[in-house]
């Protein structure tokens, strides 16, 4: 009798760097079972990803502009890979990647960060109500994200 084998999902794990991008580094035995692509800011800090995206945020005067940038780049990447998933701890740099999984009909995972423990992240409150799985690191969290799973501690 035949094994079946199943079939490999294409995860994409993406945030900014720093803490986010070492929060998202935890979850690399995902790519025993899966076909995994990485993605984060290019910074002066060295790291292993596949791809890099500008480093940008809220009170960055080239926001806007670094964001249509980031929009161009991440959609080459969506088109070359393909993912089933996205998964991220965000943060802004996230949000072309989101996009283009909900338009597309894949499956978006939200993991907060573990340094919210009382308040949710700017972009946590913006993804909670598109991700299609919601995860917090604190119990406490369910207090500002009732439809969140609490996953405990991913370190």
């Amino acid at each position: 009798m035949p094994k079946h084998h199943k079939a490999r999902k294409k995860l994409c794990l993406i945030s900014s760097s720093g803490g986010h991008y070492e929060q998202l580094k935890m979850l690399a035995p995902l790519a025993e079972e899966n076909d995994v692509i990485w993605i984060t800011e290019r910074t002066q800090y060295k790291s292993d990803a596949d791809y890099y995206l500008m480093q940008t945020g809220l009170t960055d005067k080239f926001f806007i502009f670094k964001m249509m940038i980031n929009f161009l780049k991440t959609l080459m990447i969506w088109f070359k890979e393909r993912p089933d998933y996205v998964i991220t701890t965000g943060a802004m740099v996230v949000l072309p990647m989101a996009f283009l999984a909900k338009l597309f009909g894949k499956k978006l995972i939200y993991i907060e960060s573990f340094a919210r423990v009382y308040d949710g992240s700017k972009t946590g409150k913006l993804l909670y109500k598109y991700a299609d799985l919601f995860i917090v690191q604190w119990e406490s969290l369910k207090e500002v994200y009732p439809k969140a799973i609490y996953g405990g501690s991913i370190y």
